[in-house]
């Protein structure tokens, strides 16, 4: 009887629209689900929705973190997420977990993680599993990023797995990219991923405290030299290192102090507007190469005969390219 009675009425797209625009938590996080929704009849309303709240959206800072399993990414967002909040700002976390194999839901369960952060009134959390998408950046991260900013959040933070799949993707979606690191893993420059740091507008050598602060200093000295020989990621922008520790405050105002530096120089110089403007442009081709992949394997032709051209391919007694343009032939002439 209970379940009966806090069932949930469907919204209308004015609900959804009035309810994102006036900052409602419930109501926003309603329409991430029904952004993140696969189901078919959902996808309507939610692009119908996204195109009303697009005037809405676009004034914030998104700000990807990326780093390996470990290296303190979800303490040091939740310490500056916090600091941010205390400062007026409203931050929103896009924490993307990865997928379980089995149920694809999420595992980890950020907001377990940052329950500090949690509590504040500013701040609004929504993990989301990565479906397996390369880069680690859930499918409807974009979308998702855009309903937060409608709502008034004017700092998206983008926290990745940081499996080292395709930070890429991190990249194409926010203005500012962050790279968190640890001393005294190895030998510093062997444990550089240099395609990362390449698309980073900042390193940060984190865990900078105590015992360790001497070996963050080194290792950030480091980081630095090689930066030097490095095309920066960011026109008009050198990328730099610098240490952080979630437990001290004044390395969290002056990392929140370089981003505003970035933004503040990257605005005055165009370069944050193109950026914007490409990454538009950019996800549209990525939705349309999907679009196309996804019609790909539905068609009942292709069904029909890629089984046995895959046999033939695994079998080598045909050519991969040659049972391509088949099995293409195929699917142009369906």
């Amino acid at each position: 009887m209970k379940q009966e009675l806090v069932k949930r009425r469907t919204l209308t797209l004015d609900e959804y629209e009035q309810g994102v625009l006036a900052a409602d938590v419930a109501i926003l996080s309603r329409a991430i689900t029904l952004i993140e929704s696969h189901h078919p009849a959902h996808e309507p309303l939610a692009q119908e929705l996204l195109t009303r709240l697009l005037p809405s959206t676009g004034n914030s800072i998104r700000v990807g973190i990326t780093g390996v399993p470990g290296v303190g990414k979800s303490t040091l967002i939740e310490s500056l997420g916090c600091q941010l909040c205390e400062a007026g700002h409203r931050v929103a976390i896009l924490a993307v977990d990865p997928s379980s194999s089995v149920t694809g839901g999420s595992i980890l369960g950020d907001k377990t993680r940052m329950q500090n952060l949690a509590h504040q009134p500013n701040a609004y959390i929504r993990p989301s599993p990565s479906s397996g998408s390369l880069g680690g950046v859930g499918r409807k991260s974009r979308e998702t990023m855009l309903l937060c900013e409608a709502a008034g959040y004017d700092v998206i933070l983008v926290e990745t797995v940081g499996v080292g799949q395709n930070e890429i993707t991190v990249r194409s979606m926010v203005d500012f990219f962050l790279f968190v690191m640890l001393a005294g893993a190895g030998d510093e420059l062997q444990g550089m991923k240099k395609g990362v740091i390449e698309i980073a507008d900042l390193l940060a050598v984190n865990k900078a405290d105590g015992d360790n602060v001497q070996r963050a200093k080194l290792a950030s000295t480091e980081y630095s030299r090689v930066l030097h020989i490095l095309q920066p990621a960011t026109s008009g922008w050198k990328t730099r290192c610098t240490t952080c520790s979630a437990l001290i405050p004044e390395s969290l105002a002056a990392l929140w102090e370089t981003i505003g530096k970035f933004t503040a120089a990257t605005r005055e110089s165009g370069a944050f507007a193109a950026r914007r403007k490409h990454q538009s442009t950019e996800w549209m081709h990525a939705m349309i190469g999907e679009e196309l992949r996804q019609r790909f394997f539905r068609d009942p032709r292709v069904k029909q005969l890629l089984p046995e051209f895959e046999r033939q391919v695994a079998d080598q007694t045909l050519p991969a390219a040659t049972a391509v343009r088949r099995i293409m032939e195929s699917f142009e002439n369906s």
